[in-house]
């Protein structure tokens, strides 16, 4: 059904319809400027919006959203017994990526909707911007990128060489790490705090809310994963990309891996 069992049976911490709103307007900012942490969107806030919100409030609505994963809190101990998880290495410093399924990208986005909020991930190939996966979640349980990176890893005609991801929880598990590992694909991490060292997912992102997201607003998941189903089939196999010298990211992957056969 390609619905994530999270989606059905978990229900999120409810929060205030102020928070909510509080939330869009982390979301917006965020998607315009994804370098910012907490203080200069609390910043934004207070001074462009007129909100008086402090630093804590601005972090915890952040945390909720899933920005930690980028923004970790400096208190977290990353080797602690409580949180066991290997910190892998960033590959791609200096890397020509030439071919598709050279590296994939990943990563978890906050989506606004009129009855609430949810949680998408997608997995991008680098080379050719095809979106070789993605799941739309009301949680962020860990189930929802565990059953978006095995369909793509079934669906996907070669393998890839390198999976990057943040340092978030959801990907330095051993249930998703694990999954790599048994077929031998290398991991790659961003490094603390450096949202750039994703680019290409990051860009996707702000494609996806300012072309499809902020436009359409959906009423809640179901709608927007119908939408989103529409979306990401035109993104992928349509919509022109400059930098691929504008042709759709479908051509760019298939047409190249036919190349390498």
């Amino acid at each position: 059904m390609g619905i994530s069992r999270s989606s059905i049976y978990y229900q999120p911490a409810p929060v205030s319809e102020e928070d909510k709103k509080i939330m869009d307007l982390i979301d917006a900012i965020y998607t315009d400027c994804p370098f910012y942490g907490s203080r200069r969107i609390k910043y934004e806030l207070n001074r462009t919006h007129q909100i008086p919100i402090g630093r804590g409030h601005t972090r915890t609505l952040m945390e909720t959203m899933g920005l930690e994963a980028i923004y970790p809190k400096k208190k977290l101990n990353l080797s602690s017994k409580d949180n066991e998880n290997k910190i892998y290495p960033y590959l791609l410093g200096g890397l020509k990526i030439n071919r598709p399924n050279q590296v994939w990208g990943t990563d978890i986005t906050y989506v606004r909707l009129e009855t609430g909020f949810a949680y998408l991930v997608a997995i991008i190939d680098w080379f050719s911007r095809y979106v070789v996966g993605w799941k739309l979640s009301n949680s962020l349980e860990i189930e929802f990128c565990l059953e978006c990176l095995q369909e793509a890893l079934a669906n996907s005609r070669a393998m890839p060489e390198i999976v990057n991801s943040d340092q978030g929880s959801h990907f330095t598990s051993p249930k998703f790490t694990g999954i790599l590992e048994a077929e031998k694909i290398q991991i790659s991490m961003d490094g603390r705090g450096r949202c750039m060292d994703n680019i290409f997912t990051e860009r996707l992102w702000r494609t996806v809310k300012q072309e499809n997201i902020y436009l359409n607003s959906y009423q809640d998941v179901a709608e927007a994963r119908t939408g989103l189903n529409e979306y990401f089939s035109f993104y992928d196999n349509l919509r022109r990309h400059q930098s691929l010298d504008y042709r759709t990211p479908a051509e760019v992957h298939f047409q190249n891996l036919r190349k390498n056969f």
